[in-house]
């Protein structure tokens, strides 16, 4: 794949992947992005997962055809980017890594054996690299989404390379809606890190971006100002679409009907948009996506061992780390002798930001009856007021 004339894709598709950080399930596999420039220096930006080693040193050595690269920018450590780092140096001895301080500092960590000794150009934000007529720009970013990530920006020819910034799951041969995948990486991978992201829209918001090239997913060259504008209010903590998100996890399936109902009741009182998810077998990925996409939730669960049903707790508990807030949450319990789950659910959600939650609480004993509807219509009200 050609970015420009001068800069070249040589990353690799992974269709062979089953979960991405043992924990992401990636259906449509995994896109590792790698890059050279080609001027009167040569640069390889970034290197790819282990796993791919020789497919990428094929393109590697396709797009060099014959030329020496002069350095290698590494952008972000995880091994996923920069597993054959030490390879790189191995193959060209008089190349330089370029990366941040923390990166240098961190480099032997992952590859103990190599001699790092005079190989290493540690750079600031606003230090560049002329590599003849194409200059880089480096622009840090630190815990977007580890501490030593930097981005680098090609002045003459305008082009973002954008680390894990505007990444997307699934292989390149894969490509479907941005939006979707994009959205289940960002808050999966990134979520937490909202502040930090906000901080490096500023920062690109005084470039002249015309093409982004990221280390997942496609490189974006047309309508950049939805992408951006997409990771601008994700990182807010914003709700992107109006409507409710409805989580449940049952035992017996006596929550399952009770979610369900309280589901159907919302779209009765004019909810724009009712999404129903059951913890115990969705995506949990997936789960926390839309949790932070929708502007309501709801959370249903079963009492279990005088807490909460594991499925509920997980789910919170993968929302607190991902920094969930500014949301207005209902809640609904089960219980059949003496229900926990409620005041364990609130106890979670208490303890994120900015949570307002839906009163009353609805208790269901067993299985939901007539006499409970009443109640449920209450809190239907109450969530949408």
């Amino acid at each position: 794949m050609e970015i420009t004339s001068s800069i070249k894709y040589v990353g690799v598709d992974d269709l062979d992947i089953d979960l991405f950080e043992s924990q992401y399930i990636v259906p449509d596999g995994m896109a590792y992005n790698s890059y050279v420039i080609l001027d009167e220096k040569v640069a390889i930006m970034d290197t790819v997962d282990a796993r791919k080693r020789t497919e990428w040193w094929e393109n590697v050595e396709n797009v060099l055809d014959g030329r020496t690269p002069d350095y290698l920018v590494v952008q972000h450590l995880e091994p996923d980017h920069a597993s054959l780092v030490s390879e790189v140096l191995e193959n060209y001895p008089q190349l330089k890594v370029v990366a941040t301080a923390k990166a240098v500092q961190m480099m032997p960590q992952f590859f103990p054996s190599a001699d790092f000794s005079d190989r290493t150009i540690a750079v600031k934000e606003g230090d560049t690299l002329s590599l003849g007529s194409h200059t880089l720009q480096f622009i840090t970013a630190p815990m977007v989404h580890w501490p030593e990530v930097m981005l680098s920006y090609e002045q003459s020819e305008k082009v973002l390379f954008a680390a894990d910034a505007f990444g997307k799951f699934g292989a390149l041969c894969n490509e479907g809606s941005w939006d979707c995948e994009a959205r289940r990486y960002y808050f999966n991978i990134c979520g937490k890190y909202g502040l930090q992201v906000q901080a490096l829209l500023k920062k690109a918001a005084a470039l002249d971006i015309r093409t982004i090239c990221p280390l997942h997913g496609p490189v974006l060259k047309e309508n950049l100002a939805h992408y951006i504008g997409l990771y601008d209010t994700w990182s807010k903590y914003e709700p992107e679409t109006e409507g409710v998100f409805v989580a449940y996890a049952s035992i017996h399936g006596g929550t399952a009907v009770a979610a369900n109902k309280l589901a159907e009741i919302l779209r009765e009182k004019g909810a724009p948009k009712v999404v129903v998810s059951d913890l115990s077998r969705c995506d949990m990925a997936e789960a926390v996506e839309d949790a932070f996409r929708y502007s309501h939730m709801v959370v249903c669960a079963a009492s279990y061992d005088a807490d909460v049903f594991p499925p509920m707790s997980d789910f919170l508990h993968h929302l607190k780390m991902k920094n969930f807030q500014n949301r207005k949450v209902a809640i609904v319990e089960n219980g059949s002798w003496a229900p926990t789950a409620g005041r364990v659910m609130r106890a979670m959600l208490e303890t994120m930001k900015n949570i307002t939650i839906a009163e009353p609480m609805v208790t269901i004993r067993s299985r939901m009856k007539d006499e409970d509807l009443p109640a449920m219509e209450q809190l239907a009200v109450a969530l949408l007021a």
